[in-house]
């Protein structure tokens, strides 16, 4: 059985991807990110960075106690290598989905979640910052296209953990008013892998879904909350 420490933003949502793909029980344990569930000091026994999604393993192979792992990228890789799927086993063909996989946390998901931040919560007159990262976002979706132009999936001829980073992203980007029209091999790819049986069982699951106030392109939020995201909650959750 996994814990899932989960709020249902596009880390998160990899996740529940990856479980329903290897069938792995878990129990979901929600948190209201704008309440500040996640600046608890038992969540940071958890992950000490305080942030979502993260996984308690009670049964991990070959160990005697639960493990904890915290990241979406190291939970991926952690749960692709127990359950020996998704993430060819050496070489070449691991080489490059591990590539993929370090592309999209230190570098795609990055972005995207800068340019949401100065698009849907900073105050009016970031226009600089707001430009700065939504072309860099648009730089990083061409070189996403190009590769999904000779390449069925990210990492090659099989659908990996790189597929299960990326995907989730799509909300963002529409959340953000950028279509995918002008990126013809990505939206197929889009398309195709929301289309597969657990993607689907994953996206429709009632205690995955993300609630209303996560959704929508302009979010007002109130000073408690602009705290627990952004401000002096936030950070002093690090010092516990």
């Amino acid at each position: 059985m996994i814990d899932l420490h989960y709020s249902a933003t596009p880390n998160g949502q990899k996740i529940a991807i990856m479980l329903e793909e290897i069938g792995e029980p878990c129990r979901v344990i929600p948190y209201d990110i704008f309440e500040g569930d996640q600046l608890s000091a038992a969540f940071g026994r958890i992950n000490p960075n305080h942030k979502l999604p993260a996984i308690v393993d009670q049964n991990p192979v070959g160990e005697d106690r639960p493990v904890t792992v915290f990241e979406s990228g190291a939970i991926l890789q952690y749960l692709a290598e127990k359950s020996g799927r998704f993430l060819p086993a050496s070489g070449a063909a691991r080489a490059t989905v591990l590539s993929w996989l370090t592309w999209q946390v230190a570098g795609l998901g990055p972005m995207s979640g800068q340019a949401s931040h100065f698009l849907r919560y900073a105050p009016a007159g970031q226009d600089y910052a707001v430009e700065r990262y939504t072309k860099e976002l648009k730089r990083l979706l061409t070189v996403l296209e190009k590769r999904l132009e000779k390449s069925v999936y990210v990492g090659g001829a099989d659908y990996t953990i790189a597929d299960m980073a990326i995907w989730p992203g799509r909300a963002s980007a529409f959340v953000m008013g950028m279509g995918l029209d002008e990126w013809p091999a990505m939206h197929a790819w889009f398309e195709r892998i929301g289309e597969r049986p657990a993607v689907v069982r994953a996206m429709a699951r009632d205690d995955l879904k993300a609630p209303a106030k996560y959704i929508g392109r302009h979010q007002k939020l109130d000073d408690k909350e602009w705290s627990n995201m952004f401000g002096d909650a936030n950070h002093a959750a690090a010092k516990d």
